[in-house]
C-alpha cells in the first residue's frame, strides 16, 4: 500500500501571494479552474494502490478547507485527512511528528508533495524507480539554467547512479542545473534522519532551556537539516523528469501554472476545455469556463484563460491569458491581459487592463515585469519572480 502527504505551509507563507491569498488559503486558490492543491490529489489518486492522502499544515481547518476535503473524498473515493501542526514546523517537522498516522497500517513508501509546484507529478514513474531500486529518499529533479538555479535546491548527482552527491538550498553561487521540485517518495525509514534531528534539536535547546520543553525542536527543514546533511551516504538519489513544472509563489506563477495545466487538459481532462458552439464565446486555445458563468457569445477568450463560478461577462470582452475569479463582472468591451480578477470585483465598460507577456520558467532569466491583480479592494501590482517576456506588449485584437 501506498500513502500521499500534501504539505499546505500556512497563512504566516505565501506572503507574495497577497493579496489573492487573504480570500481563501492559498492551497485552495483556484489555477486552471479547481483549487491548486487538486491537480495534487487527483495525481495521486491515479496511483495504483494508493489507500489514503494526508494534507499537513498549520492552517485553521475552516469551512473552505473542510467542504473541499469531504468533496474530494467523494469525487476521488479515498480517505482524505487535514493534520493540522500545533505549531509551523518546517517541510520536515510535520511529517515526523504526525509519523504515526503516515505509518499506519504499514505503507511500503509515502509520497510527500509541497502545495505550491505545478507539475504533471511523474508519481508512477517515481515508483517504478524506487522499487528497482530502493533508498529511504528519491527526489523529482529538472534543469535550470545558471542563473535561475540559485533559486532553488540545488542538486549534484552522480550520472550514472544517479544518487545525490551534494545538496545546497538556494545557494549564492552556481552549484548545479540540477534543481529540487519539491516532489518527493520516501520509504518509512526516511523518517529515521528525522528523528536524529528532532533529538538533536531537543539537545541543543535544553542547553538553552533546563526545562527540557524547548518548542524549536520539532521545526526540522527537509532541504538544509536532512537532504544536504545525507547527500553523498547512499540515501538519497533523484529522478530527473522533462515534464511540465513551475513553483506557485505568486500572481505572475499562478498565470504560467494556469497555461501549463490547461495545456495539460488536453491529454489528462479534455472535458474541462471549452469548444467553440454556435452561439457561443469564440474560442481561441486552451480555455475553462465554469457552468455557472454567463459569457457574451460576442466574447472571444484565449489562449490560457480560466474563467470560475458565477462570473459575468458583456458583450464584446476579450480575455487572454488570465484568470477570473468567482463572482466577477467584466462590462462591455472589456480588455484584460495577462492578469488576475479578482472574486467579485467589476471591470467596467472599455477599460483595459493590460501586462507585458511573461513566462516564470526556470530556466529563463529573471526580469522586473510585474502582473496586475484586481480585486474588491482596488489593484496592486505584484513582482513575479521569474520571467521571460519578448516583443513588444500585446494589443487587444478581435
Amino acid at each position: 500500500m501506498l500513502k500521499a502527504v500534501i504539505l499546505i505551509g500556512g497563512p504566516q507563507k505565501g506572503t507574495r501571494f497577497r493579496p489573492l491569498s487573504f480570500e481563501v488559503p492559498k492551497p485552495l486558490f483556484p489555477v486552471a479552474g479547481v483549487p491548486m492543491i487538486q491537480h495534487h490529489i487527483e495525481a495521486c489518486a491515479q496511483v495504483a494502490g494508493m489507500q489514503e492522502i494526508l494534507l499537513i499544515g498549520f492552517y485553521q481547518p475552516d469551512e473552505p478547507l473542510t467542504r473541499f476535503l469531504e468533496a474530494a473524498q467523494q469525487e476521488f473515493n479515498l480517505p482524505i485527512r487535514y493534520l493540522q501542526e500545533f505549531a509551523p514546523l518546517g517541510t520536515g517537522g510535520g511529517l515526523y511528528h504526525f509519523r504515526d498516522q503516515i505509518l499506519a497500517g504499514g505503507p511500503e513508501a509515502f509520497f510527500v508533495l509541497n502545495a505550491d509546484v505545478c507539475s504533471d507529478f511523474p508519481l508512477s514513474t517515481m515508483l517504478e524507480v524506487h522499487r528497482h531500486q530502493p533508498h529511504p529518499f528519491l527526489l523529482l529533479g529538472t534543469t535550470a539554467n545558471r542563473t535561475q538555479s540559485l533559486n532553488y535546491g540545488c542538486i549534484v548527482e552522480n550520472p550514472q547512479t544517479h544518487e545525490v552527491l551534494h545538496y545546497v538550498e538556494k545557494p549564492s553561487t552556481f552549484v548545479s542545473d540540477i534543481i529540487n521540485c519539491g516532489i518527493y517518495l520516501f520509504s518509512p525509514e526516511a523518517l529515521k534522519p528525522l528523528r536524529d534531528v528532532f533529538q538533536r534539536n531537543q539537545q541543543d535547546g535544553q542547553l538553552e532551556d533546563s526545562s527540557g520543553l524547548w518548542p524549536g525542536a520539532g521545526t526540522i527543514r527537509l532541504e538544509q537539516d536532512v537532504f544536504s546533511a545525507l547527500a553523498g551516504q547512499g540515501q538519497i538519489y533523484v529522478h530527473l523528469t522533462d515534464g511540465i513544472w513551475s513553483q506557485i509563489k505568486s500572481a505572475g506563477s499562478a498565470l504560467y501554472a494556469s497555461r501549463l495545466y490547461l495545456s495539460q487538459y488536453q491529454l489528462t481532462h479534455p472535458e474541462r476545455l471549452a469548444k467553440h458552439t454556435p452561439g457561443g464565446p469564440r474560442i481561441r486555445g486552451n480555455v475553462y469556463i465554469h457552468p455557472t458563468a454567463k459569457v457574451a457569445p460576442s466574447a472571444v477568450l484565449g489562449p490560457n484563460v480560466s474563467i470560475g463560478e458565477g462570473v459575468t461577462m458583456g458583450e464584446g470582452v476579450r480575455l487572454r491569458e488570465s484568470i477570473v475569479l468567482h463572482g466577477a463582472t467584466l462590462q462591455e468591451h472589456t480588455c484584460v491581459l495577462h492578469s488576475i480578477v479578482g472574486w467579485g470585483s467589476t471591470v467596467g465598460r472599455w477599460a483595459r487592463v493590460e501586462v507585458p507577456p511573461m513566462t516564470p520558467i526556470p530556466t529563463t532569466p529573471e526580469p522586473t515585469w510585474t502582473v496586475r491583480a484586481y480585486s474588491r479592494m482596488g489593484s496592486c501590482s505584484l513582482p513575479l519572480p521569474s520571467a521571460a517576456a519578448s516583443g513588444s506588449p500585446p494589443r487587444c485584437s478581435y
